[in-house]
This record gives structure tokens, C-alpha cells and sequence, in this order.
């Protein structure tokens, strides 16, 4: 099983921030592979689904950006997650617009 966290900040007033592209990259991703974010478990509103044959995780924190370890953290108890099958989607100002790392 795969633990996909997209970060942001939850409230309609942080819809388009820069901080919030974790947000808006796992629901598009959600969107297509047909996972709707319809739990919520460990701080966060989650989607189980799969992709590529993997059983998946889509989880976006509700703690905000700063506090979000702890509901990646819970989930990845609940879930039993090895960091190994860990992948986090945030922003990072120390990149370029657009580049992805």
C-alpha cells in the first residue's frame, strides 16, 4: 500500500495559494484515476483506491502546512505505511515556478 499526502492549507481562502499545490496536484490526480476523497481519518480528508494495480492512499492534511507531520504521522500507523512507500506533494520556494523535483 502507497501513502500519497498532497499539503496545503484547508479553507476556501487558501484555494489558490502556491502553498496549497500538494492540494490541487492529488485532486487532479484523484480526479483521473477515479478516487474520491470521501473519510476522514488522522487529521485528513482521505481516498483509498488503486493505481496501477497498487492499493493507494490519497490523503490531504487538515492541520495546515506547519502541523501536517501529524497527520501524515497517524496515517502512516493507521495505514501501516513503510517511508518507502511514502510520497509527499508540497511547494517548495527554494525551486523556480514550475520546476518539479
Amino acid at each position: 500500500m502507497k501513502l500519497i499526502a498532497g499539503l496545503g492549507n484547508p479553507g476556501r481562502g487558501y484555494a489558490n495559494n502556491r502553498h496549497n499545490v500538494g492540494f490541487i496536484c492529488l485532486s487532479h490526480f484523484a480526479r483521473i484515476q477515479g478516487i474520491r476523497f470521501d473519510k476522514k481519518q488522522g487529521k485528513a480528508r482521505v481516498g483509498v483506491g488503486e493505481v496501477a494495480g497498487n492499493e493507494v492512499v490519497l490523503a490531504k492534511p487538515q492541520t495546515y502546512m506547519n502541523l501536517s507531520g501529524q497527520s501524515v504521522g497517524l496515517l502512516i500507523k493507521r495505514f501501516d505505511i513503510s517511508l518507502d512507500d511514502l510520497i509527499i506533494i508540497h511547494d517548495d520556494l527554494d525551486l523556480p515556478l514550475g520546476k518539479i523535483r
